[in-house]
């Protein structure tokens, strides 16, 4: 992967992706999208870096990137609350931030992912977005949609006759990020992730669940035995989350 465009990749994640790509002899180009400016702690000369609020209705921006060889999308947002805590206006910027931009900036490189030439994209989703998740039910609702279009959309591609296909990255929490609750992010804990989501994306794979052998192949298989169950279970897991913040 030579240039990679990273939309989201200000912070968290998408961050540690951004430095991790630069560092790498064979990366050329990093070009990162995101609302908020990109920090300048982490800059270096292979970053350039372009604030853009994915809510907007013109994405003509994207027309700029064609000379990418791979594209990861890591924009996104959630908070711990019960669905009677959440304003509508939230339920409709989530779905805009988490899901729709994500769809459509996909579907501006829908080209190059049907082209015989190699493609890389990955997108971030969740876990959440695999079973039911009491105090995350929107976000949930925006990464389980997610799920369903890499799914499909893959199935297409392979149709198709090409060998691309869209990564869906769906971990649990991720230490180490402002999305966790921390106040900045920090680097060395993101870092591990980030290099196992770029392993991914640079083999083609379509699924990567970050810590299924360990925790969540377990967690997956309780909620397929009793989806009501699991819930409750980690409706109290939340709940003492929410208490201990």
């Amino acid at each position: 992967m030579k240039r990679i465009l990273i939309v989201g990749g200000a912070n968290g994640i998408g961050l540690g992706v951004a430095v991790e790509m630069a560092q790498r002899d064979d990366c050329e180009q990093v070009y990162v999208v995101d609302k908020a400016p990109f920090p300048a702690e982490f800059s270096h000369p292979k970053i350039s870096s372009v604030q853009f609020d994915v809510c907007s209705e013109d994405y003509s921006l994207f027309d700029q990137y064609q000379d990418i060889d791979a594209l990861m999308l890591t924009a996104g947002f959630g908070r711990l609350a019960l669905f009677s805590e959440v304003d509508e206006d939230t339920i409709r910027r989530s779905f805009e931030v988490n899901t729709v931009a994500t769809i459509r900036i996909i579907r501006r490189f829908y080209d190059r992912l049907l082209s015989p030439t190699p493609f890389r994209c990955g997108l971030m989703s969740s876990i959440a977005g695999y079973l039911s998740s009491p105090f995350f039910s929107v976000y949930a609702a925006t990464k389980a949609a997610l799920r369903i279009f890499c799914e499909s959309v893959n199935v297409e591609l392979e149709k198709a006759g090409t060998q691309n296909r869209v990564l869906c990255v769906a971990p649990g929490s991720i230490r180490g990020t402002r999305f966790n609750g921390a106040a900045t992010n920090d680097l060395p804990e993101i870092q591990p992730l980030a290099r196992d989501i770029i392993t991914h994306l640079e083999q083609g794979d379509d699924l990567f669940i970050p810590q299924y052998d360990e925790v969540y192949q377990h967690v997956l298989r309780r909620y397929h035995e009793d989806f009501r169950a699991e819930g409750r279970h980690s409706y109290d897991y939340k709940v003492k989350v929410r208490d201990q913040r």
